[in-house]
């Protein structure tokens, strides 16, 4: 798993597997950046296409550092099948999961569109 780092946002790319092996791996990449103040960590998953219970484990895990960081998580590009994992164990409820990269960003660019009023002027 690598790590890139983008202004205030992190971008980790999960491995194949997250396994226990796998699930290690992203835990020492958690602790590597713990150190760095970030605003988003945005896990792309587009390679996993195994994820067992110790891989679900630091996920959450990190979920929770995150959280306690003051940081914002999200997870883009689940397969369908580990998707299906995320929903049988209800996770999907506890993370930002988005189908994208894309669909993150464009939801990034919505937030941040200012607010504009239009009302009727009195004449």
């Amino acid at each position: 798993m690598k790590s890139i780092a983008v202004n205030q946002t992190i971008l980790l790319h999960a491995p194949e597997r997250l396994d226990g092996s796998g699930g290690r791996a992203f835990q020492q990449q958690v602790a590597a950046i713990l150190p760095e103040q970030h605003n988003l960590w945005i896990i792309d998953m587009s390679f996993v296409d195994f994820v067992d219970s110790s891989g679900l484990f630091e996920l959450v895990a990190g979920l929770r550092v995150a959280r306690q960081q003051g940081c914002r998580l999200v997870i883009c590009n689940l397969k369908a099948t580990v998707r299906l994992i995320f929903e049988i164990t209800q996770l999907d409820r506890a993370f930002e999961i988005f189908d994208s990269y894309d669909g993150f960003v464009q939801t990034l660019v919505q937030e941040a569109a200012p607010l504009i009023n239009i009302g009727l002027v009195a004449a």
